[in-house]
């Protein structure tokens, strides 16, 4: 049984505020569901101001929300930019004025709607194209950097890799599939990179540090591989609230991927003769007919049939049942960690969920912190990992020897 209760920082412009009292936080990340790219992630929170300690703040400002983990160490749980600033008064007396400053900030991919592009790429693979108009917008130019700005006064540990990167993450590149070369078309460059991703079979997301990545369609199969699952106990979770949902509306028995010449279709006449016909067409930029058709097959395999599409489940992290490694990788929670929940209720799914995490959301009062989970099956993202995503350390005989060649979608 172990202990905890959060202790808070907020910095803002990288100025750390350690002695403010956080009230009413809540964040949002992720996304709802395994079929769309996430949207920005969401972080209300009100700042209790005792003492009238000056908090210089100004819309478009960073701001990070941090919180230590078990080895008094802070980990970032929200990175992202003020959008709406409002100071209350709320008492006055001889003891002083107190105020309370209600911050809401979105995450980085908030930047991208608002921001155009010509959009002009070569024939490329996914990774490589996204990461050519990210890096458009996220990397300064020279002409962009004050004038006034010196060497004197610049960050000394900052590489040329890194310089003047306002929010470009991990990006996988080069990718998996090979898109089209696309010419001048203005266009924001949400909608742009949205569609490479969902071309790529791959999604974009926003890290604990406020910046944009994007994960191809190997990659969870990749980490699966290298770490495995983190194991959690529904004993540990908040019992009310468990949540498992299963939908008609997810099934698609006949999947068109249109791609640079035509369109490539699988179907299931078993799935259509017993829940009639559930098509959808998906666009993509694709250049090879038989990614596209790979695709379709994929995206049969997983939605011909009703299944559990999801799992909603909460921890409260200050509970003394769950033990300081849990806690921390809950602490450091990210869009596709790897969960393996157990104890559930023995009819659900037979007590127990393999997937990876889709979106979470974050509540705070005082001396309670909550995390809410939504994950999809591990089967919806296992594409099969290829060649130059192994480890250039793995060995033949690590491999299990029952494995066969059609299955082979990890390595582990």
């Amino acid at each position: 049984m172990t202990q905890w209760t959060p202790e808070w920082s907020l910095a803002i412009n990288g100025v750390d505020y350690t002695n403010v009292t956080l009230s009413n936080l809540t964040i949002f990340s992720g996304r709802t569901d395994i079929y769309s790219q996430p949207r920005a992630g969401y972080c209300s929170v009100d700042i209790l101001n005792l003492d009238l300690t000056p908090i210089t703040i100004d819309v478009n400002d960073g701001v990070t929300i941090r919180v230590k983990n078990s080895a008094g160490t802070f980990v970032n749980l929200f990175g992202g930019d003020v959008t709406d600033i409002e100071t209350l008064v709320t008492s006055t007396g001889t003891g002083g004025i107190n105020e309370l400053i209600k911050i809401t900030a979105l995450g980085a991919l908030s930047k991208l709607p608002k921001t155009l592009t010509e959009g002009v790429l070569s024939k490329d693979f996914d990774g490589n194209q996204i990461y050519t108009i990210l890096s458009q917008t996220l990397f300064d130019t020279w002409a962009e950097v004050p004038a006034a700005t010196t060497w004197a006064t610049y960050d000394a540990t900052t590489d040329w890799t890194n310089a003047e990167n306002s929010g470009l993450g991990e990006i996988d590149r080069p990718g998996n599939y090979e898109l089209m070369a696309r010419t001048s078309s203005e266009t924001d460059i949400y909608s742009l990179v949205s569609d490479l991703a969902t071309s790529g079979a791959g999604y974009l997301y926003e890290d604990s540090q406020g910046r944009i990545g994007y994960a191809d369609s190997t990659h969870r199969s990749s980490y699966l591989s290298a770490n495995g699952y983190v194991d959690l106990s529904a004993n540990d979770a908040l019992a009310a609230g468990i949540r498992l949902i299963k939908r008609l509306g997810d099934i698609r028995n006949t999947v068109s991927i249109q791609w640079r010449s035509g369109t490539k279709t699988a179907s299931s006449p078993t799935s259509i003769q017993q829940y009639g016909s559930q098509a959808q067409i998906i666009t993509t930029t694709l250049h090879n007919e038989t990614d596209a058709q790979d695709q379709a097959d994929f995206y049969l395999a997983i939605r011909a049939f009703p299944e559990d599409q999801s799992i909603a489940i909460s921890f409260t992290l200050g509970n003394s049942e769950i033990d300081n490694s849990d806690r921390d990788a809950l602490l450091g929670v990210f869009m596709g960690l790897p969960l393996n929940i157990t104890n559930l209720p023995s009819n659900m799914i037979n007590g127990e969920f393999q997937g990876f995490v889709e979106g979470w959301s974050w509540r705070a009062s005082y001396n309670r912190l909550d995390l809410t989970l939504n994950l999809s099956p591990t089967a919806y993202s296992l594409q099969a990992v290829r060649w130059n995503d192994v480890s250039v350390l793995e060995t033949w005989n690590t491999v299990s020897n029952t494995l066969q060649w059609l299955n082979a979608t990890t390595v582990a």
